[in-house]
């Protein structure tokens, strides 16, 4: 992934290989399962609880506490209390706080504990629920001064519709995403191949930057094809506690359907499928790696989000037509070039309708560079000054100065 996400200098990407992560632990003890507010876990407040299940076995791992609204108000109310001018947070320094800050990530690094760093009580709740439920109790919260939400366009409507209703509220969405590939004739084919593979199929298919279209100049377009199918198939689709392991399950059983019954759409609608298409038998919620050609702008496969393992690639002739075919959707989350002409390169990022517009490289992200979305990708930034921006107010304070001669 170092190849993938490094700076690139004198025109060649940084190939440094990163470190290997460590071997994820194959038994893992459950030791949080409820409601955490003011310091504290608790039980949900109607006694009820939701199972989560393992998508590589589907077994139950465990009951969760289900919060719902009452859970969201004592939620609140402890977060109201622990911003009161007179509270242990609120006297806090910068530094101090950004010390906690930085213990939580540590903490996180090493063994996911959210209550050892030593936050004043209230300042971190935790309600898990579902949607229709402590997600709605959230979003019409008239104490809920900012909600920062990832995850679908539709539900995204929703929530800005509900703050709309309430307070007012601030707003951040970090929505869907069919993004754009574009791959020149002149392209590094090695890096742009491997950078496009990686794009689409990283984490399962199953994120919003996702490079779900993948627009190849038509001279390299059948070689383009050739190694992509290579890579696909070589791909190590299994357990996801093996280290080994490059593609883990979908994550539930209704991505899975969805995903699966996008394939067929893109079989019965004429995209040739390349490899893949398929589930893998007697297993969890496993698809292999797909990989489809000439596919249409018309074809759901390239319209519509399929968060799955699952990679269309077009042709283009002309700069001008791909730009107005990658522009040509709702979305406009991210978008990626890969050539050796910078002004190929800087034209097509200024044209792209992108949030995000990566040259030579996919996936690099940083945390001082804003990342958000165009259109129906969502609106407001996460990292860098943009987003610490949603999280404040702007307080004009005016002084009236006595009028003696000095």
């Amino acid at each position: 992934m170092a190849a993938l996400n490094g700076a690139v200098e004198n025109g060649q990407p940084d190939r440094k290989v990163l470190p290997p992560l460590p071997r994820p632990l194959r038994s893992l003890e459950v030791k949080y399962t409820k409601i955490f507010i003011n310091n504290e876990w608790h039980e949900s407040t109607s006694g009820k609880k939701f199972p989560t299940y393992n998508p590589s076995t589907l077994e139950k791992i465990c009951d969760i506490e289900e919060g719902d609204k009452p859970d969201v108000d004592n939620a609140v109310e402890a977060a109201k209390a622990a911003f009161q001018r007179d509270s242990p947070w609120r006297q806090m320094d910068a530094l101090s706080r950004g010390r906690l800050l930085h213990k939580l990530a540590d903490l996180l690094e090493r063994d996911r504990v959210i209550l050892a760093v030593g936050f004043p009580p209230g300042v971190v709740n935790i309600v898990p629920g579902y949607g229709p439920t402590a997600g709605a109790a959230i979003s019409t919260h008239h104490s809920i001064d900012k909600i920062a939400f990832t995850g679908s366009t539709k539900v995204g409507k929703l929530i800005k519709e509900a703050a709309s209703k309430s307070n007012l509220k601030r707003v951040t969405l970090e929505l869907g995403g069919k993004n754009p590939c574009i791959v020149c004739a002149d392209a590094d084919l090695d890096l742009a191949v491997e950078c496009a593979h990686q794009g689409v199929f990283f984490n399962q298919g199953q994120c919003c930057t996702a490079a779900s279209r993948v627009f190849v100049e038509e001279q390299i377009y059948p070689e383009f094809v050739k190694r992509s199918v290579e890579y696909a198939k070589k791909r190590l689709v299994g357990d996801p506690f093996d280290a080994r392991t490059e593609q883990g399950p979908q994550i539930d059983q209704k991505q899975f359907d969805k995903i699966l019954e996008l394939i067929e759409s893109g079989k019965k609608e004429g995209a040739k499928l390349e490899c893949g298409g398929l589930a893998i038998e007697d297993r969890g919620l496993f698809i292999k790696p797909t990989v489809f050609s000439e596919v249409t702008d018309n074809m759901r496969i390239a319209k519509e989000e399929i968060f799955g393992p699952v990679q269309p690639i077009m042709k283009f002739k002309s700069i001008e037509e791909v730009i107005r075919r990658a522009n040509s959707t709702e979305y406009g989350l991210t978008a990626a070039v890969f050539t050796k002409n910078l002004d190929r390169a800087l034209t097509l990022a200024s044209a792209l309708q992108s949030g995000t517009v990566w040259i030579n490289c996919y996936n690099a992200l940083y945390a001082q560079a804003p990342f958000g979305g165009f259109k129906m990708s969502g609106n407001g930034r996460e990292l860098g000054e943009y987003a610490l921006a949603e999280y404040t107010e702007v307080k004009t304070v005016t002084i009236k100065l006595s009028q003696k001669s000095p």
